[in-house]
């Protein structure tokens, strides 16, 4: 089931155990309908081309100095995402998702018509705490400027059947992040899979 607006509100209000956590709300009107809108932070991962050639995810580590550089753009000013560019962002709340729901980030539809396309990798997971990376591409033929603290995209949540482990607990790669995280494709449990492929074709 899709929380609305009412029960969005009465969550961010609910006892701590059972509360949706997303601070800081500026506007009461970021919670409309069936969604909560957030905003863009000030942090951004940019690629760029490497000298060396293809990224291989099977050799890549946390950083990737020749592929990518942090960025910082305070409230107030503008960066460019230029066309076909990827630019790695994050929201500027903090969230804590309860182990009870789950939830969608979905661009909205106003960026959408200027070409960018907020957050291929889509799913929130239960437990989740932290700042949330955005991927954010320009699929339009003119570069477009970004602004901090904008409203970028939306989350949208669902409740689950039954609470789920939280996320974090385990394995989870990005657990409590504070910005936008670098790739992590590379400590994947498939990879070990893939190597021993490599030795042993069959």
């Amino acid at each position: 089931m899709v929380l609305g607006e009412a029960e969005l509100r009465a969550r961010l209000a609910a006892p701590l155990e059972e509360r949706l956590v997303v601070t800081p709300i500026l506007d009461p009107d970021q919670i409309r309908g069936g969604s909560l809108d957030v905003r863009l932070g000030t942090e951004f991962i940019v690629l760029k081309r490497s000298p060396r050639g293809p990224i291989d995810p099977l050799q890549m580590g946390v950083d990737a100095p020749d592929s990518q550089e942090r960025l910082r753009v305070a409230v107030g000013e503008r960066m460019i995402l230029h066309p076909n560019q990827l630019v790695l962002g994050a929201i500027l709340e903090f969230i804590r998702v309860p182990d009870d729901l789950m939830a969608y980030v979905i661009g909205r539809s106003s960026w959408g018509r200027l070409g960018l396309i907020v957050a291929t990798a889509t799913m929130v997971s239960p437990g989740f705490r932290g700042s949330l990376t955005l991927e954010l591409a320009n699929l339009g033929d003119t570069p477009v400027f970004l602004y901090p603290g904008t409203r970028v995209a939306q989350l949208v949540f669902h409740t689950l059947h039954q609470p789920a482990p939280a996320y974090g607990q385990g394995e989870a790669k990005y657990s409590s992040p504070t910005g936008p995280e670098f790739s992590k494709l590379a400590f994947d449990r498939d990879w070990a899979v893939i190597r021993r492929l490599r030795r042993d074709p069959g």
